[in-house]
């Protein structure tokens, strides 16, 4: 029904005319009947979706004015009634009341029942976020855009927790293992901690789920050297205190490891991935599970969906650390998401036109970004193992014959023997090649061409 109600705001959006039942129907392939056509757009006008004009038979429909942040800027993205709820936990600590953690509010959501994204807006954000085809495996966008995914989320997560490293600099350490003169080592620990959480998450594109375990090991991978090795990936002992905040999250180990796995369940029964990325945002944010690194595990968190689903992944793009940091507190204090889900859409928006504005900068080579885990490991292969000549070349053609569909595979060639033609100490990054390595492949390859 949700696929159904997808194309009925597609169609709509398309048309610069509102359009009447049986034209609309005529529109979507003339295979469904009047009377579920009526029901899904009665679902559709009750949630704010579209609207109706006119009456019985004469009625009309349209794209209703959404809850829209298309139009948003940085010092606008926050709707009335999340500055309502911002006010309230902006008076000083000594006039808010000491809160603990609410049970109930998890208790009341019923995945794919309870929805915190209107909608409308999940639509709209479904809509901004697609990139490749249906029957594209899991992973294949974030394969894309790997290097600009691991450069955008690790530099905003970070920045969201105070770090001070540059996009450029941090550009330079994900991409040449560069860190920045006068930097603390925890900042550079950080960024590439966030680069291994994340490259986590593509390389296991095809598997991973929003589980606890999957959770723990984000946590893990992103709190390693900054935090006692005992705690990384583990739910935490001992009490935690949230600054500039009366929230009290709750302490005792069973209890907070019990929760944290009726969170995983939850969301892994949530059809809708912004919906499911959202809700573990919130609530991994607001559980606290960990002695620390709990906001930036909730963000890695947040993508799995994005990534499964071939969707634009969340960068946390063109948002300020105060507005961020204040939205959560009026989840820890109100439970009232409407600032979060305010950032949250705003900046998912900004992260989908970087993506595009970036691929029409760098000009996307398709068949190289796709093709992109084959080619290294076979370029590995043939350093490790100082295949040159003949021997190369039959290791080539074979390999893409198994591998690689015949209409991609004369540029999937291309590709890796200009890839071998350039390969230098700064290029062998992630192939698990040590530069003494190339060095004797380079000897060997040298040698044959003489």
């Amino acid at each position: 029904m949700i696929d159904v109600k997808l194309q009925i705001l597609g169609q709509l959006r398309q048309e610069p005319r509102p359009l009447d039942l049986k034209t609309l129907i005529d529109r979507l392939g003339g295979t469904y009947a009047e009377r579920s056509m009526r029901r899904w757009l009665a679902q559709l006008i009750e949630e704010n979706a579209i609207e109706r004009l006119g009456r019985r038979r004469g009625a009309k429909y349209r794209i209703a004015t959404p809850m829209s942040f298309q139009e948003s800027s940085e010092q606008e993205y926050f709707r009335p009634e999340s500055l309502r709820a911002l006010q309230q936990i902006q008076r000083p600590l000594c006039y808010r009341r000491p809160v603990s953690y609410v049970t109930d509010w998890l208790d009341a959501y019923v995945p794919n029942q309870t929805f915190y994204l209107p909608f409308s807006l999940r639509s709209e954000l479904h809509q901004v976020g697609k990139r490749t085809a249906p029957k594209d495996p899991a992973g294949t966008y974030a394969r894309q855009i790997l290097n600009r995914l691991l450069i955008d989320l690790s530099y905003n997560s970070s920045r969201l927790e105070g770090n001070t490293y540059s996009l450029l600099e941090t550009e330079r350490l994900i991409l040449q293992g560069v860190g920045a003169e006068g930097k603390l080592d925890e900042e550079k620990i950080m960024i590439l901690n966030h680069k291994e959480a994340i490259r986590y998450l593509v390389d296991h594109a095809s598997s991973v789920r929003p589980t606890k375990e999957t959770i723990c090991t984000l946590h893990f991978l992103l709190a390693d050297s900054l935090i006692e090795r005992p705690y990384s990936g583990k739910v935490r002992d001992h009490g935690v205190r949230i600054g500039g905040s009366t929230y009290l999250p709750f302490e005792g180990s069973e209890r907070l490891e019990l929760l944290l796995e009726q969170i995983a369940n939850k969301a892994s029964l949530i059809q809708d991935p912004h919906e499911q990325s959202f809700f573990l945002l919130a609530h991994i944010s607001y559980l606290q599970a960990f002695a620390d690194v709990n906001k930036r595990t909730a963000r890695l968190s947040a993508n799995i969906p994005f990534i499964t689903h071939n969707l634009v992944p969340l960068s946390f793009n063109d948002i300020e650390r105060e507005d961020y940091i204040s939205a959560l507190i009026a989840i820890y204090e109100l439970q009232e998401i409407n600032p979060l889900l305010d950032l949250y859409a705003f900046s998912y928006q900004r992260t989908a036109t970087l993506c595009d504005e970036t691929a029409k900068a760098v000009g996307l080579d398709e068949i190289r970004a796709r093709y992109r885990q084959p080619r290294r490991a076979l370029l590995r292969h043939i350093i490790l193992n100082h295949l040159t000549g003949a021997a190369l070349e039959s290791f080539i053609s074979s390999q893409a014959l198994a591998q690689i569909p015949e209409a991609d595979r004369p540029a999937f060639i291309e590709d890796l023997r200009q890839d071998l033609e350039e390969i230098n100490p700064i290029r062998i990054a992630g192939l698990g090649v040590s530069l003494g390595e190339l060095k004797s492949w380079e000897k060997t390859h040298s040698r044959m061409r003489k």
